[in-house]
């Protein structure tokens, strides 16, 4: 289902980037479902409250986005050969625990909709056991995010349609949004 992949490190802080050769888990043996994203947490990544900052979790949602993208056909290769990538138009991130260092985490991926030019799909932040472990049916995210996301052509500098391979494996795997999904921030009522 997926292709084989490898870290690259650039020195010993440095988180790595995400690439074609970056390790991937297996969640589904039909193709119907992205593997699983799998990162553990880094000292640096810890915050004066003494847990993973913000930044982070938004780094590590972005890394399961670059892997879902290779997943799709929308990678590195595509990008150089076509001069079009995606862009994040939208996102909404949800903070619901605390995350300590060296906490092992698994992110799950899901395409919520697809047209032409867009997909809509969410991430949702497990905290596991172990490196590779995949989250307990019950378990509860620690953390999501939402995204829009468009297909740009950066050589033309707007929107383009997905290609057709493309757009039909986006489409594949579209699942039902859970219910967090689609919540905007509440809005807080002037003091009077």
């Amino acid at each position: 289902m997926s292709e084989q992949h490898t870290h690259e490190r650039t020195d010993a802080t440095e988180q790595p980037a995400v690439t074609e050769q970056t390790p991937v888990a297996a969640v589904a043996a039909d193709d119907t479902s992205l593997p699983l994203f799998h990162r553990t947490v880094r000292p640096e990544w810890i915050d004066y409250n003494g847990h993973m900052s913000e930044a982070f979790y938004v780094l590590v949602f972005g890394y399961a986005t670059d892997a879902m993208m290779i997943e799709t056909g929308l990678h590195a290769g595509y990008r150089e050969s076509t001069g079009c990538s995606l862009y994040t138009a939208e996102a909404h991130v949800r903070y619901l625990r605390e995350v300590a260092a060296g906490s092992h985490l698994a992110v799950r991926t899901r395409l919520l909709g697809v047209d032409a030019k867009k997909a809509r799909f969410c991430h949702e932040l497990y905290v596991v056991d172990a490196p590779d472990d995949v989250p307990e049916p019950e378990a509860a995210p620690v953390a999501t995010s939402e995204l829009l996301a468009l297909h740009v052509d950066q050589r033309a500098g707007r929107t383009a349609p997905f290609p057709d391979s493309v757009r039909e494996r986006l489409a594949s795997l579209v699942e039902p949004a859970p219910t967090w999904a689609g919540r905007s921030i509440a809005e807080v009522p002037a003091v009077r």
